[in-house]
């Protein structure tokens, strides 16, 4: 199977998609996902200027190999560019070959490790009643494991609260599900951290007092404590029984996680913002995280993140995989299949896509009763409407940031 035609098609139907459609002499077709929220455009021209050109006339069989020669081939490796380049060809490539051999991709990693995958919606609030709304909603929707974001008295917008939309720049689309203002420059946002955890756990005491002890419960700090915050973040919500901490502080520096463990046994999801093994070695070998939070589509693909994956199953440690909608409905795919084969699945992260997205990627996954399953139908089960995405041209758009009160830029 010779690759013959590589295209590299930029949408934009509830917000900006990059997804790399690949054609072999035999007719076969396989999608990759490669956004990257904000930084779009970096990627497209990493594709289309250097990816491309290197793929015409290869063997769309040899996934392994294809994959080492985009990583140590260029030198230059790492980064989110680059790993979301790769990745989309790796995805591509599997959905190929899943479709050559007219079995699902999960079949080829080995069959199902499981009947379906347990996701987790995303409820917020600005206030106690109206996060008990959108867990209500939520709960209505199917979902059995809510995360729980909350607005903090005296800040005007912050990360992940769906009523915020008109305080945080505007647009349509719930501010949760894209955070990513359309426009020239990004939304400027507010942040004070002690007033934070000051608020957190009174907000979840109530949660737990409103819903009970037994609906799992998870919450995202979004990189913006220091260790020292993030452990005792972590302290004051073990009454309350959390599934898992996410991101409780930048995790570049791994040492520091050390200082977290140290004083909480609340669960540590770590891992969105990293890209390939080597952002987790450390934190996997010395057992200082719970669940990889990594998105196939930033992480090399299939071939790569199932191989970290399979490293942090040695030390107990499970997935619990990025599924944002700015991960394509391809990439999503990916992750469903992924997750329904390995062994060491955790939960999936699930935010509903928008109707025009829908509409541009036609795809065979279902939700049942608080389960995702990828489908049956050959490779990824996936499709691409070029005309429908055609609709839909890019546009310029960026994640927000924050300020504290004296003006420093903080961590969003």
């Amino acid at each position: 199977m010779i690759i013959d035609k590589a295209e590299v098609v930029v949408t934009s139907p509830d917000r900006n998609f990059v997804t790399l459609k690949l054609t072999t002499d035999e007719g076969h077709t396989g999608l990759g996902d490669a956004t990257l929220n904000g930084r779009e455009l970096a990627v497209v021209s990493y594709l289309r200027d250097h990816v491309v050109p290197l793929l015409i006339g290869r063997d769309a069989s040899r996934i392994e190999d294809t994959w080492q020669f985009l990583y140590r081939g260029a030198y230059w490796r790492r980064g989110p560019v680059t790993m979301a380049a790769i990745a989309a060809v790796d995805m591509a490539l599997w959905d190929i070959k899943g479709k050559a051999a007219g079995m699902p991709v999960y079949q080829l990693l080995g069959g199902a490790s499981r009947n379906g995958l347990m996701a987790y919606g995303h409820a917020s609030g600005k206030t106690n009643e109206e996060l008990f709304d959108s867990i209500r909603q939520h709960q209505e929707q199917g979902y059995r494991s809510i995360r729980v974001q909350t607005g903090v008295p005296g800040l005007k917008a912050i990360y992940g609260i769906a009523s915020q939309s008109a305080d945080a720049g505007g647009g349509e689309a719930r501010y949760d599900h894209e955070p990513a203002r359309r426009g020239a420059l990004p939304t400027e946002e507010d942040w004070d951290t002690r007033a934070y955890l000051r608020h957190i756990p009174g907000v979840f005491e109530a949660v737990r007092n409103e819903f009970g002890p037994e609906l799992p419960l998870l919450h995202d700090a979004h990189h913006r404590l220091t260790p020292i915050q993030a452990a005792k973040l972590g302290k004051s919500l073990e009454p309350y029984d959390l599934f898992w901490l996410e991101d409780c502080t930048p995790a570049e520096n791994q040492e520091a996680l050390r200082l977290v463990r140290q004083h909480t046994t609340t669960p540590l999801a770590i891992g969105e913002i990293f890209n390939t093994v080597w952002d987790y070695q450390q934190v996997i070998r010395e057992q200082l995280i719970d669940y990889v939070r990594s998105a196939v589509t930033h992480t090399g693909g299939i071939t790569h993140l199932k191989k970290v994956l399979d490293y942090a199953s040695q030390y107990q440690i499970k997935s619990g995989m990025h599924g944002p909608t700015d991960v394509s409905p391809v990439g999503m795919a990916a992750a469903m299949h992924l997750g329904l084969a390995i062994h060491n699945f955790g939960i999936q992260e699930y935010m509903q896509h928008g109707s025009r997205t829908n509409e541009v990627f036609q795809q065979s996954f279902t939700w049942n009763d608080g389960y995702l399953h990828p489908g049956d139908q050959a490779g990824l089960g996936v499709e691409l409407d070029l005309d429908e995405a055609g609709r839909y041209p890019y546009e310029q758009a960026y994640l927000p940031f924050n300020r504290l009160a004296d003006g420093t830029v903080h961590d969003w």
